[in-house]
């Protein structure tokens, strides 16, 4: 789903910096898991799970930690190398969410995507979710958005948004209840809010793992770092940044068949 000229090579730039993204990205809070599990109607111990754009892991590695028997998803080589070793234990298909490479339909209870869902083709990727879900399953997406909209997180976002063309905030896609209902699908929403302390080098680490900086050449993403760097010591004068987050969370479920 291309969303700008560039979006092919910033789908292919996490790979380049995979291990940065395990190490600086943020995970999810609990109370994310207690939101699908309302909206799914059911828990996720046992589940059967797919996470599709797993990455790294990183939402691997907590929904196998609330009990659901997880399959990840993941089409670069760098992000599922890192999976690999940071979950060794997690069964792991390299594909895409718009063909997904399981024959069986009605294989998984829930499918997920965490922060991934605007690389995919809706056209494709959610008649291929409903094909593996079972009816009454559900399909799950989200993603952190940091809050930018007052204080030092309004001041970062102008500074990247004058140095990088083309930057965007957060995700690129279409609203997902309006695209589910394109596709005859109703879907629930619920948001969780979190805040995440960390070093000011996790921060910059966490930046630069965004395909935004990992697209520009390297002397470019190290002076805009450098210079964030500055800005945010002023601001945290202890080196502890305060990165607020909301959890944007869709959940639809996939219709039973008619008795």
């Amino acid at each position: 789903m291309p969303h700008d000229p560039h979006h092919a090579a910033r789908a292919r730039s996490f790979d380049s910096v995979a291990a940065q993204y395990a190490a600086s990205r943020p995970g999810y809070p609990p109370q994310l898991f207690d939101a699908i599990e309302e909206a799914a109607g059911r828990s996720l111990k046992g589940a059967r799970t797919l996470d599709v754009g797993a990455g790294t892991g990183i939402a691997t590695r907590l929904l196998a930690a609330r009990g659901a028997q997880v399959i990840a998803v993941e089409p670069g080589a760098g992000m599922a190398a890192q999976l690999r070793a940071d979950l060794p234990g997690i069964p792991l298909v390299r594909a895409v969410g718009d063909a997904l490479p399981f024959p069986d339909t009605a294989a998984f209870d829930v499918v997920c995507y965490a922060q991934a869902w605007h690389w995919t083709d809706p056209a494709r990727s959610v008649p291929e979710a409903m094909r593996v879900l079972r009816p009454g399953g559900a399909l799950a997406l989200w993603w952190n958005i940091p809050y930018r909209e007052t204080g030092w997180a309004a001041d970062q976002e102008a500074r990247l948004a004058r140095r990088l063309p083309g930057y965007d905030r957060h995700r690129v896609t279409d609203d997902p209840d309006a695209l589910f209902r394109r596709h005859g699908l109703r879907s629930a929403f619920r948001a969780a809010e979190w805040t995440r302390p960390v070093p000011l080098d996790t921060h910059l680490a966490m930046l630069g793992s965004h395909s935004q900086l990992a697209v520009v050449a390297p002397a470019t993403a190290a002076a805009i770092l450098e210079d964030e760097r500055t800005a945010l010591l002023d601001a945290f004068p202890d080196g502890i940044v305060q990165e607020e987050y909301g959890v944007d969370l869709t959940v639809t479920l996939c219709p039973a068949v008619p008795s």
